[in-house]
């Protein structure tokens, strides 16, 4: 069994089969999912499905390209949201993306820095995005030493990895694992504490070989445990079983 610890199952992609693939998952192999929010519509999206898949649980939050929403108000409505809703287990998808800086850096950053506030006041993990940015990313994580979480869709050094690793964070992995051109990614995975490490899709983004370039879903995260098995040495069920507690760990499930 698995969990997909970043999947976007509210996302448009999967309007016209939604509720089909949501019902097959479980008998796939998909024990536990994470739906994280990226902008106030997706989080109470993800809310929703969180009521009605009892394998699904939720994060509320809005990504840096939604950062220009953050306000006082879309704050109050993510502390609602987890105040009635127990299944909401983190602050996220928020964070950094300096990639096409179609918001600019500043308003990113006061909402890094607002919503990493929220997580830190409701006693919850993060959800960290960061493409492109590893200075500023780092410095705001290093600005609420209390929270912990996630940088999803990992993308920086062993270094830096094992940076947030120190400082309590999880390090999640996706279909990036099993490219050729993943050699950044395949470092980290060998190299850092297999108790740390959770697998995701980040569906419908990033489907991993041999589907790439094809929408991905949560029924694909098995090709992430293999590649993974393969590069620690493991048997795949091992990596199943570690890398569900670690989900489970990551997002206080029972």
């Amino acid at each position: 069994m698995l969990f997909d610890t970043h999947a976007h199952m509210d996302d448009g992609a999967f309007d016209t089969d939604r509720e089909t693939l949501l019902q097959s998952l479980p008998a796939s192999g998909i024990q536990f999912l994470m739906n994280p929010g990226c902008s106030l519509a997706s989080s109470r999206a993800a809310d929703a499905l969180s009521k009605q898949y009892n394998y699904i649980y939720a994060a509320v939050g809005s990504h840096p390209d939604a950062a220009d929403e953050v306000d006082d108000a879309v704050l109050e409505q993510y502390r609602i949201l987890c105040r009635e809703n127990s299944r909401i287990k983190a602050i996220g998808e928020i964070g950094l993306d300096y990639h096409y800086e179609d918001i600019p850096r500043d308003l990113q950053q006061k909402a890094f820095r607002a919503q990493m506030a929220l997580a830190a006041e409701l006693d919850l993990p993060a959800i960290v995005h960061e493409r492109d940015a590893h200075g500023d990313g780092m410095a705001i994580v290093s600005e609420f030493p209390t929270v912990k979480g996630v940088f999803h869709c990992y993308s920086g050094s062993l270094e830096m990895a094992n940076w947030l690793i120190a400082r309590g964070w999880y390090i999640g992995f996706t279909g990036v694992l099993t490219f050729k051109n993943a050699r950044k990614a395949i470092e980290v995975a060998a190299n850092i504490p297999l108790e740390r490490l959770v697998l995701e899709t980040d569906c419908p983004y990033m489907a991993p070989e041999p589907f790439r370039g094809k929408r991905n879903d949560p029924g694909k995260l098995y090709r992430m445990a293999e590649k993974l098995a393969e590069i620690r040495g493991l048997s795949v069920e091992e990596i199943h079983r570690i890398t569900t507690e670690n989900g489970k760990r990551l997002y206080r499930i029972d």
